[in-house]
């Protein structure tokens, strides 16, 4: 390849990394690479050349960079929760609303589709667990289905399904999104169903000051793993200026980094449902309890990546 075309084909690289550096040890790590393959071939064919000597400085400043950047596991590990699992969460904002909104929309089909269908609850949820449950409200505990198991083995089981089930919502994201879409509808409808089924029993505030003691983060988890499934579709569907490969390769390592965030939620509400659920709490206990879930969610999810990326800005 003649000099001017190498040089013509590479340029807006190159001033794009000496213009808009990056502190993100990922990207600083891929630009390196980049580059040091640029210098080597630049020295193969044109090593007198002036392009040689520039690449040869630039190399060196990403190197000196990357050098600073170098953390121990520690500093990584709180690097990745304060500032990097946020700022992905602010660019896909977007997605984590149209999840919300599916989710919505579902739980809404779900709640009226059981008012007007007697059949339906037992379609969604099964007969064994509206048996069950009937039988307990019968019996003056409504929610006795928390009391029946060792809390242990509980916790163990209940959050190893919520991860499953949220892995499982990211990577139905490579189905061009419908995969995903098709696991929040699912999850919505039964959740919407599930509320009708103690509203019309006049069970509806007992089970949300229950239920939502966990379901606050698991629910929330749920959605937010959709943001994750749908970052990846988005990706193939939209790849933009990049190639499909190379967008897809970006969506499912953003994607990806959020399903992985969601395990300390999961690990959470599990906790919550086998050693707190069961228990008989006054109502403003279990309110103050679903609030601060809440509270977390919005603000760690939304409000912080929203503050972060605005002080990131020149």
């Amino acid at each position: 390849m003649r000099e001017a075309l190498f040089v013509k084909r590479n340029t807006d690289k190159w001033r794009d990394i000496e213009q808009n550096p990056t502190n993100d040890p990922d990207e600083l790590t891929d630009r390196f690479v980049e580059l040091t393959d640029d210098l080597s071939y630049a020295r193969t064919f044109y090593p007198d050349s002036k392009v040689t000597r520039y690449l040869n400085g630039l190399a060196g400043q990403m190197h000196r960079g990357l050098m600073q950047n170098r953390r121990d596991e520690r500093s990584r590990f709180l690097t990745f929760w304060k500032y990097e699992l946020p700022l992905l969460f602010r660019q896909s904002h977007k997605m984590l609303a149209l999840s919300a909104g599916i989710f919505l929309v579902a739980c809404i089909l779900g709640w009226i589709s059981a008012a007007h269908d007697n059949t339906f609850v037992r379609l969604i949820l099964g007969d064994q667990y509206v048996n069950m449950t009937l039988e307990n409200i019968k019996k003056g505990d409504p929610l006795g289905v928390y009391d029946s198991s060792d809390q242990a083995s509980m916790f163990v089981q209940i959050t190893l399904n919520n991860i499953y089930v949220a892995f499982r919502t990211f990577v139905f994201g490579l189905f061009a999104s419908f995969g995903t879409m098709a696991m929040l509808f699912y999850n919505g409808v039964m959740l919407g169903s599930f509320q009708y089924f103690f509203y019309e029993r006049g069970l509806l505030l007992d089970s949300v000051l229950k239920i939502w003691i966990h379901g606050t983060l698991e629910i929330s988890a749920i959605v937010i793993a959709g943001c994750a499934g749908l970052t990846v579709g988005n990706s193939l569907l939209f790849p933009g200026t990049y190639s499909r490969l190379e967008s897809f390769k970006r969506g499912s390592k953003q994607g990806l980094k959020i399903a992985i965030g969601l395990v300390p939620i999961f690990i959470t509400a599990g906790f919550l449902e086998s050693f707190i659920t069961r228990m008989t709490l006054p109502p403003v206990v279990s309110g103050s309890i679903i609030l601060i879930s809440a509270t977390f969610i919005g603000w760690y999810f939304i409000f912080y990546p929203i503050q972060l990326n605005r002080r990131r800005q020149p």
